[in-house]
């Protein structure tokens, strides 16, 4: 296999550029192909059968990475999920800053976990897969004080890390993080290396 000899190493089925800006970081280079289907309705139905947001995320993580990859035979597709998993259920991105408000009440004071699945997909079959979780602990704050956070964060920060953008003033939300900070991100990108690396031998 002889995919890092050409310039597209991978097609990464997100339009996230976090994640693209992860990748990149770590001299993978990709080109972006949405994946273009709307996962809530698969999201609820998992939910309806009582699916773990673990399978959740893996679910989703799949079918992005397979979709496009039926379009794009011999290409190595990258498809990625995160959920953040509070008492067994999934709390979704929030689609307005009330909505991220919610959430943080919702977290404040609580343990939760943030899960980021990947799939790497060729020629319309997975040929890998990796789910990671990593816990946080929020500290106890007023509502003040989750408004002021808010009020720091920009739109593109708010809704790309989801509530939180650890590396930046997100971390200050938290009493404790436990896991891989990349996972938190959304995406294990050292596992994702490890496993493209083997591909050249």
């Amino acid at each position: 296999m002889k995919f890092f000899q050409t310039e597209i190493n991978i097609i990464l089925a997100s339009q996230s550029k976090v994640r693209k800006e992860m990748l990149e970081k770590n001299n993978i280079k990709c080109k972006v192909i949405k994946s273009n289907f709307d996962e809530e309705p698969i999201k609820d139905s998992l939910i309806k059968d009582g699916a773990s947001p673990e399978i959740i995320s893996k679910n989703l993580a799949e079918i992005k990475a397979i979709k496009v990859s039926r379009q794009n035979h011999d290409f190595v597709v990258l498809g990625a999920d995160s959920v953040i998993d509070l008492d067994n259920k999934i709390i979704s991105k929030p689609q307005n800053r009330n909505e991220a408000l919610q959430i943080l009440k919702k977290l404040n004071g609580k343990k939760h976990s943030l899960i980021s699945s990947v799939t790497l997909a060729k020629n319309g079959s997975m040929i890998w897969n990796y789910t990671d979780k990593a816990t946080l602990t929020m500290k106890k704050m007023s509502d003040d004080q989750l408004k002021e956070y808010l009020s720091k964060i920009s739109d593109d920060a708010l809704y790309a890390y989801n509530v939180y953008q650890i590396e930046g003033e997100g971390r200050a939300l938290f009493s404790s993080i436990e896991g891989d900070e990349n996972t938190i991100m959304g995406l294990p990108v050292m596992k994702i290396k490890e496993y493209l690396n083997n591909l050249k031998c």
